[in-house]
């Protein structure tokens, strides 16, 4: 073989060798390419079923809200269920686990979690929950069922409802609405300041049913006398409550109260209010609250203060020998904001702010007057001049005639007109200076014990998604 023929065979073997590795790299280009996309395709099928996985997944929480519809309360629906589309038929399952948060053997809320995953693709299932309740006062600053008038020392912060008209001459920073059209010849909403925002005012709105705003008493008294704490009628004045930083309650049976005289819309001058405790015995001391059934329940007047440091619900009421089944707010009376604490006090007939009470008062709390009103009567001093009659305090009580102010955290439900500042012609007469309110989120999302809801409705809450 010359030398010509041997550089042409080492010319083709060299170029055979250059064309099997370009082959193999391009082999290896293609093999890649085509793998990237076959995996895109699973990656975009896996999010295509884990997306219908997610629609399954709701439909099971749709569907547990028209369950507790027909069910209210019910924590045995839980299950598999099948998915049926309109076009396509059954698609895939959901699976529901319920679970409820309860006092006293009241349901107060359900937790639905629900996981739904499509036949085609039963790996890509979806988890998600939400809580179920049922909407509570705890969303309003104030409910009214009378027709009501916020002075111009008031700042209100959240929602505020009358179901006769309103007149806001306060700051507020949310609606304000009325169950009527007109009220006082004015709008069922109106003011005269320049503080409020008629922008916010809403009338004539849908009334709040108010008899679905009390609780059954008597019920309430069954669950505190069979796992809460209960007191009978004190054959004395009624009784005083301290709530304790260290969750218990001392417990005083309140034997005598200071007479004098004071002034309400309802009554006029009169004499019997009796809010000023002179002398108690002491009944009970550091006495521990069962947190499964937090329930307090007095069948007779009921003086409240301390430091609330868990969910609590208190009640006065149903002493038939007593006119006065009602809660006076004796003193600061208080819980944490944004804790795992709140307080809801009911009392049959008056909710009332009293006498002898720190110039800086602070009432936390959820407040419900039954049948009376949220409120302080107004008093003079012992001259109590333009007035008929010596209707002034004793002499000892003259300082407490005007406050300075009222600060409150959480909601008021009162069924009668009530207030908690007197004025004359413009004039601050008695009462608190200033008063400033606003609702607790926190006692919305978790409320206490047996709380009075606004609506039948089971709403969603905390929707959420795992992973």
């Amino acid at each position: 073989m010359n030398t010509l023929t041997r550089s042409h065979s080492l010319q083709a073997g060299q170029l055979l060798v250059l064309v099997m590795v370009f082959g193999a790299v391009f082999l290896i280009i293609i093999s890649s390419f085509i793998g990237s996309v076959v995996s895109q395709a699973r990656v975009i099928d896996f999010r295509f079923e884990q997306q219908r996985a997610t629609e399954i997944a709701e439909a099971g929480l749709n569907y547990y809200k028209w369950y507790l519809a027909h069910n209210p309360g019910d924590a045995t629906g839980g299950g598999t269920f099948v998915y049926t589309d309109p076009e396509d038929g059954a698609i895939g399952e959901y699976e529901l686990v319920i679970s409820s948060n309860s006092y006293c053997g009241e349901v107060s809320s359900l937790e639905v979690v629900s996981t739904g995953h499509t036949y085609a693709n039963p790996d890509a299932e979806a988890i998600i929950s939400a809580t179920y309740k049922r909407p509570t006062i705890a969303e309003y600053s104030f409910i009214s069922n009378a027709g009501v008038w916020y002075g111009a020392s008031r700042v209100i912060t959240g929602p505020v409802h009358g179901n006769q008209g309103v007149r806001m001459d306060g700051f507020h920073n949310s609606f304000v609405g009325a169950g009527v059209a007109t009220y006082e010849g004015n709008g069922g909403v109106y003011t005269t300041t320049a503080n409020a925002t008629p922008g916010l005012f809403q009338y004539p709105i849908s009334p709040i049913d108010f008899t679905g705003l009390t609780i059954d008493l008597a019920q309430m008294r069954t669950s505190a006398q069979a796992n809460g704490i209960y007191y009978g009628p004190s054959t004395g004045a009624g009784y005083r409550l301290i709530f304790n930083t260290d969750g218990t309650v001392d417990i005083y049976r309140v034997t005598t109260t200071t007479n004098y005289w004071s002034y309400s819309s309802t009554e006029g001058w009169h004499q019997g209010e009796r809010n000023h405790i002179a002398n108690t015995v002491q009944i009970a001391d550091d006495l521990a609250i069962d947190p499964n059934c937090p329930v307090l329940f007095f069948e007779d007047k009921l003086w409240l203060e301390g430091e609330v440091t868990q969910k609590v619900a208190v009640a006065a009421g149903l002493n038939t020998t007593n006119a006065q089944n009602n809660i006076v707010i004796s003193n600061n009376l208080t819980y944490q904001a944004g804790s795992d604490a709140g307080l809801v006090a009911i009392a049959e007939d008056d909710v009332d702010i009293g006498i002898s009470v720190p110039d800086d008062l602070t009432a936390n709390g959820l407040f419900i007057a039954q049948n009376g009103r949220f409120g302080r009567n107004h008093y003079c001093a012992n001259d109590c001049s333009g007035t008929t009659g010596n209707q002034g305090l004793p002499g000892t009580l003259d300082q407490y005639v005007s406050r300075n102010s009222l600060t409150r955290l959480g909601s008021v439900v009162s069924n009668l007109r009530g207030g908690t500042e007197w004025s004359s012609g413009g004039t601050h007469i008695s009462g608190f200076r200033s008063r400033v309110t606003s609702f607790d989120r926190n006692q919305i999302d978790d409320p206490p014990p047996l709380i009075p809801t606004t609506n039948d409705e089971y709403e969603m809450q905390d929707w959420r998604q795992e992973g």
